[in-house]
């Protein structure tokens, strides 16, 4: 984060009164952020000596943008962690990253149960949190091999990970975002997304920083207050999951108040170009449906003057300099149009998982590709469309029914906004095929099985229960929790079980 530290450094000496941070205490000035940056690396060089690795509770607050830059002033690494993280998961990154200090607040510090016998040395900083640091000499961040920001993934798949990313990748996916939308320097860019992940860290914090522009943020995600908020300030771009961005569609009244945003990149969760056309539409703003992940960030993107079919209906074009192929089973390319095992390497790789201190070098192919776990295509025209996750089937009575596949014929129907198809147990058959649905319009399980009728889907892969409820559920990043959503189809099929 050094970089990044010397240019708001530069700004805060030229401009100081031009607006860095906006968030639920008001407007945070460039100077004023930097200041409290500038105490903050001092109270870091008083308790450690070296390039401190910090781990931080990153809240959507001008906090996180200080600490950002007070561990780039003492070039350090920053790992962003967020304040719903359970002590467990605080245990696993003080493993993983083996941090020489703490910053938090006297709650979180309290929940985490950060041992005083280890992390001995206290400050008070950023106006009432904690700092808590282990006396002495640092381990420095050469241990890191150029890495300056960790975050931990959900872990939907197992153990949580720590991903360890450059400043050179910061800069490159922030860089190539900004000239792919069309960004103007100054133009103020929404943190909607919790910054404690990876993603959200780049594109929320790193580019609005490097913009020169505001970075307003949300702090709890509320699809009314984000409406009011982007409209207010007049925001120029925001990134946000499928899931976000249909609710902002769904808040009574929001037609036309996205206006001033020269688009909004949607990504990380299933997308139907159906419904992203609705919600687009009453939003009055343009949708650029986008593949990336933790691990090589924002690696496809199309632009915004890309026709709405290709915007919506696919998953965009390579960054320039990033290479994304699809691989058959024996890992060569295969044919376009042909579908594939997504493989990708560019700029923004990450340079491993963080373990025991130091990165864990990632498993690439010989010529380093970074196998991603999706299945996708490519056209001729050089874009991208995700089918989904590799591992992602209905087993119904022998027969495998692919959930992506179902997903995408459910969110083809009107009265239908949001979908996930999740299986629920069956003594017979092993598992049926459940829908759970978020509506525009009533609908029930005739209702779907008509639509599907109509639209010529297989009979053999319709849902057999459907349940309409007021939202998916969401991890803290607001992608869609399949694993929950699976408990929760689970509990409405039992229920209505038991009722009369």
């Amino acid at each position: 984060m050094r970089k990044l530290a010397q240019e708001l450094e530069v700004r805060a000496a030229t401009d100081p009164d031009a607006v860095l941070v906006v968030d639920g205490t008001g407007d945070h000035t460039v100077g004023e952020v930097v200041a409290a940056a500038r105490r903050l690396a001092d109270a870091l060089g008083e308790v450690t000596d070296g390039a401190p690795t910090v781990l931080l509770q990153a809240d959507n607050t001008w906090r996180t943008m200080a600490t950002a830059l007070a561990v780039g002033m003492r070039g350090g690494l920053v790992t962003v962690m967020s304040h719903h993280a359970t002590r467990g998961e605080f245990e696993l990154a003080l493993e993983d990253v083996a941090p020489d200090a703490v910053v938090a607040s006297p709650e979180i510090v309290e929940r985490w149960e950060v041992d005083e016998g280890d992390l001995a040395a206290y400050r008070e900083v950023l106006q009432g949190w904690d700092l808590r640091a282990r006396p002495g000499t640092t381990a420095g961040v050469e241990r890191w091999g150029g890495g300056v920001a960790i975050a931990m993934t959900s872990g939907s798949t197992g153990r949580p990970k720590c991903v360890v990313q450059s400043e050179d990748a910061l800069r490159y996916a922030a860089r190539t975002t900004i000239d792919l939308v069309g960004l103007r320097p100054g133009d103020p860019v929404a943190a909607l997304v919790p910054l404690s992940s990876v993603a959200a860290f780049c594109f929320g914090l790193y580019l609005p920083a490097l913009l020169g522009g505001s970075q307003v943020c949300l702090e709890k995600w509320n699809p009314a207050e984000a409406l009011d908020l982007m409209e207010s300030r007049r925001v120029a771009w925001t990134m946000l999951v499928p899931t976000m961005a249909l609710q902002l569609s769904l808040v009574p009244g929001s037609e036309g108040r996205l206006s001033s945003l020269r688009a909004m990149t949607v990504g990380g969760g299933p997308m139907n170009a159906v419904a992203l056309e609705r919600a687009e539409r009453a939003l009055g703003t343009r949708f650029l449906r986008v593949f990336g992940m933790s691990e090589c960030l924002g690696h496809t993107s199309p632009r915004p003057d890309d026709d709405a079919s290709v915007r919506l209906g696919r998953d965009g074009r390579p960054f320039p300099g990033t290479d994304v192929r699809v691989v058959g089973e024996d890992g060569r390319p295969v044919a376009p149009g042909r579908e594939g095992r997504l493989q990708v390497s560019g700029p923004s790789l990450f340079l491993g998982y963080a373990r025991e201190g130091r990165p864990q070098r990632p498993d690439l192919t010989d010529d380093g590709f970074l196998p991603t776990g999706d299945l996708g295509r490519i056209d001729e025209g050089g874009f991208l469309q995700v089918s989904g996750r590799e591992k992602q089937v209905i087993i119904r009575g022998g027969r495998n029914i692919d959930v992506n596949e179902v997903e995408a014929a459910l969110a083809d129907l009107p009265q239908v906004a949001q979908v996930c198809v999740v299986p629920v147990p069956d003594e017979l058959l092993g598992e049926r095929v459940a829908a759970l649905l978020v509506t525009v319009e009533p609908i029930d399980l005739a209702g779907v099985q008509r639509g599907l009728e109509a639209a010529g889907f297989p009979k053999a892969k319709w849902p057999e229960v459907v349940h309409v409820v007021p939202d998916l559920p969401q991890n803290r990043v607001g992608k869609l929790n399949r694993s929950e959503a699976v408990a929760l189809a689970a509990r409405l099929v039992a229920d209505r079980a038991v009722s009369p």
